[in-house]
């Protein structure tokens, strides 16, 4: 073989590599892989996903969502963890990804995967018994400011868990000690609002789609959304927290991760299909129906947002004496 044949053979492999790069598409089936139950908001996400992606036939082959809960999200993180390089698992991330690292409950940073697309934001709300004598958010501040501990506040799924930090930053807008605080976390907001309904405890903090049944049914009320404006629907009467003078937006982001090592064809790839899912008339619909926030922003952004909200949550976490400065 000459020396021209050799070079024509090195460009023609290097250009066939880059061509297969750019034209990545999974060669197997994938699977989306959320750390909690059936059931919950981290599981509707991943399952709205998988039902735009199947229906629109947006990606070749076969999606399918693994629910592997427990540990605070930790075994799923890990999962996915595992298969550093693999485009073909994908990750539900949530805040836990970034408090249980603050915390110590898991080892994993956000930076030990692939930021591939946030999706929403599913804005925290303050829950009450419909019997309560807590009528609103400013009954609610009143009661902290005299007395934090009379109210006891439960959530999912950890202590430091962003339905946890919601209520930790309550106190610390209105000038309070988010130490004082009488937390208590549970398995799954499920139970929490079990608990909340059977008179064990006083408010709840968590995502809108979570108590919307109960405060249609009368059972529940919702005393303050922590959103910029308010929800429709059921919730169409209660006001944010900045209509009661307290300055707090705050709620829990869902997004797509890959595990590490993702070349950036592999992550652009995955992005451009969840950018097609965001702009479905049916991800539209799921937003409206679950009360949820659309929060694109795009592979790079992600990884900008997640560096700055580590930071931000830690400040809190510290503040509620769960994680050292």
């Amino acid at each position: 073989m000459n020396a021209v044949t050799v070079m024509f053979g090195l460009v023609t492999a290097c250009a066939g590599t880059i061509a297969a790069a750019q034209t990545w598409s999974p060669q197997k089936n994938v699977e989306i892989v959320v750390g909690s139950a059936p059931g919950g908001s981290n599981d509707k996400t991943a399952r709205t996903v998988e039902r735009i992606i199947a229906q629109g036939k947006l990606i070749p082959g076969s999606i399918t969502v693994v629910n592997k809960p427990g540990g605070g999200s930790n075994i799923a993180f890990t999962y996915v963890a595992q298969h550093v390089s693999d485009a073909h698992y994908l990750l539900v991330g949530t805040p836990s990804l970034l408090t249980n690292h603050i915390t110590g409950l898991g080892k994993l940073h956000h930076t030990d995967f692939t930021p591939i697309a946030s999706l929403l934001n599913d804005y925290i709300v303050f829950a009450v018994n419909a019997d309560s004598p807590i009528k609103s958010g400013k009954d609610l501040v009143a009661q902290l400011k005299k007395d934090p501990k009379s109210v006891s506040i439960g959530f999912a799924t950890t202590l430091g868990s962003h339905n946890h930090i919601a209520a930790g930053l309550l106190m610390k807008t209105i000038g309070g000690n988010a130490r004082d605080l009488k937390a208590i976390a549970f398995k799954g907001s499920a139970d929490a609002i079990t608990n909340l309904l059977g008179g064990h405890i006083d408010l709840v903090t968590t995502a809108a789609g979570n108590v919307a049944g109960h405060v249609q049914s009368g059972k529940l009320r919702v005393v303050a959304i922590a959103a910029n404006k308010r929800f429709p629907g059921v919730f169409g009467d209660t006001p944010t927290w900045k209509e009661q003078g307290v300055n707090l937006v705050f709620g829990g982001w869902r997004g797509i991760l890959a595990p590490k090592g993702l070349t950036r064809e592999q992550a652009a790839y995955w992005e451009g299909v969840m950018r097609r899912v965001t702009q479905t008339p049916e991800w539209k619909t799921d937003l409206e129906r679950n009360f949820w926030a659309d929060d694109f922003l795009g592979s790079d952004a992600f990884r900008k947002d997640l560096d700055s909200e580590y930071d931000a949550m830690k400040a809190v976490l510290v503040d509620l004496g769960l994680a050292a400065r």
